[in-house]
């Protein structure tokens, strides 16, 4: 009898420790800036947005910082979260048809909107 007692102890206690471990381990983000600022490097907030010659410039903003790219023509909105791929970044860019210059920015071959 003491050994199914103590087994009964033990297998309680294993269960309690390994409950604890699945609740700890599974960490959802509380809210909507949490998980903003945990975005991987290839994506952003569209917070600026311009259509020129076959390319959509769209500054994004990733955890505080601020960064644009250009990628063929493409439908956003500010706001939209964006994924990217295939890039290739360029210092002192100008465009000539924005009449502007990017001390930085890049190139994408493709993007898509986070839902």
């Amino acid at each position: 009898m003491k050994i199914s007692f103590l087994s009964l102890i033990i297998l309680l206690g294993c269960s309690l420790f390994n409950s604890v471990n699945v609740m700890a381990l599974h960490h959802e983000p509380q809210n909507a800036q949490e998980s903003k600022e945990n975005m991987p490097d290839n994506e952003g907030i569209v917070v600026n947005t311009m259509d020129a010659a076959g390319y959509t410039y769209m500054e994004l903003e990733n955890s505080g910082h601020k960064f644009w790219i250009a990628a063929p023509t493409t439908k956003v909105s500010k706001g939209d979260h964006i994924r990217y791929s295939g890039s290739m970044i360029m210092s002192n860019f100008t465009s000539k048809t924005l009449n502007r210059t990017f001390s930085t920015i890049v190139f994408v071959t493709s993007t898509q909107i986070k839902k």
